[in-house]
């Protein structure tokens, strides 16, 4: 019997592990591709509904301007991608969207703001927006980078569902990607909102450049946290003149990951982290329906729905109800539980 995907199954119902090595995932890894896609399926389809994904839309609610250097990054000051800085977006407008994506499908609204930190004075019309969502029936995600312990009980208070802070890569390739800030920089905000009691959206880009031990410790970090994220992201890099490794990537274009290996890091993500939401996120402008179709397969739950993600180009509305029909896929009816472990 398949498990509701709407409300996983307890942790407690699991054997869930935290404590894989890095040489069990790069064994994973190394499996023969069908063997692996299997494994996945299997372990998927015991805790999720292998028909039915959820779907997701992700606003950039403060664009551009951002201090970090992130590589990937075309929010940066530090590129030269053409990106102008904006304001934080009035809270109506954002509830407009909000609401714009319900009517859409959409089950979360996530959003973003480029930002190293958000600002005191900013807060206030954060809460709003939280709390604006939340009364229309949607889960709640929030970006906003490092928080404060004042900040994160204003975001409990305020009832969000959901912090997304991605690891981005390997502890060992981080700082070749971000020198602004350190790995421990991410962990630490990921351990104060998990221990106020905010669900954690944590996941990275693939694609970078990177090796396969590079995405073989990628997986690590995320499999041996005391908890599994909730939500795991798996991004394919979207190039973007102007920034570091769009331009890199420019003059490699073998660097790029190719669509077997994306697969095999959302299979060993699903295999890893069985109970969390496998999210396909940014790249799938340049992915084919059947590309997808086999991350979906291999335990893919989530997708971001939408024309845009942040700055860069997304599948859109119509192409994603499109590929479901002929997938046979249909979206999420109900949502995960609103609060960590209820």
């Amino acid at each position: 019997m398949f498990a509701d995907t709407a409300t996983p199954v307890a942790a407690s119902a699991v054997s869930l592990r935290t404590d894989w090595t890095r040489d069990e995932i790069a064994a994973l890894f190394d499996l023969p591709f069908t063997e692996l896609v299997f494994r996945a399926a299997e372990i998927h389809r015991a805790h999720h509904r292998a028909d039915q994904v959820q779907l997701c839309t992700l606003l950039s609610i403060k664009t551009g301007g951002c201090p970090e250097d992130c590589g990937y990054c075309s929010q940066s000051v530090k590129a030269d991608s053409g990106v102008e800085a904006t304001k934080l977006m009035d809270v109506q407008a954002v509830l407009q969207s909000a609401a714009q994506a319900r009517d859409a499908g959409s089950k979360r609204f996530c959003m973003g703001a480029a930002w190293r930190n958000p600002k005191d004075r900013d807060m206030p019309a954060i809460i709003a927006m939280v709390r604006g969502v939340r009364e229309m029936g949607l889960e709640t995600c929030m970006t906003l980078g490092m928080l404060t312990p004042v900040q994160t009980d204003q975001l409990v208070q305020a009832g969000l569902d959901y912090y997304n802070h991605n690891i981005d890569t390997s502890p060992e390739r981080y700082d070749q990607v971000i020198t602004t800030r350190s790995f421990a920089d991410r962990i630490d905000t990921i351990d104060r909102v998990r221990a106020a009691g905010i669900n954690v959206c944590s996941g990275g880009i693939v694609g970078m450049g990177e090796t396969r031990a590079d995405r073989v410790g990628f997986v690590h970090a995320l499999a041996t946290m005391e908890r599994h994220p909730e939500s795991v992201p798996v991004n394919a890099l979207v190039p973007i003149k102007g920034t570091v490794l769009g331009d890199m990537l420019a003059d490699t274009p073998l660097a790029k990951i190719d669509d077997i290996e994306f697969v095999r890091t959302v299979a060993v993500a699903r295999i890893t982290m069985p109970l969390s939401m496998v999210r396909l996120s940014a790249g799938r402008e340049a992915m084919s329906d059947a590309t997808q179709a086999l991350c979906f397969m291999a335990g893919a739950n989530s997708i971001f729905t939408g024309d845009k993600l942040l700055t860069a180009a997304n599948a859109g509305d119509d192409a994603d109800a499109a590929m479901f029909a002929r997938l046979g896929l249909r979206p999420m009816t109900a949502q995960e539980p609103m609060r960590a472990g209820k």
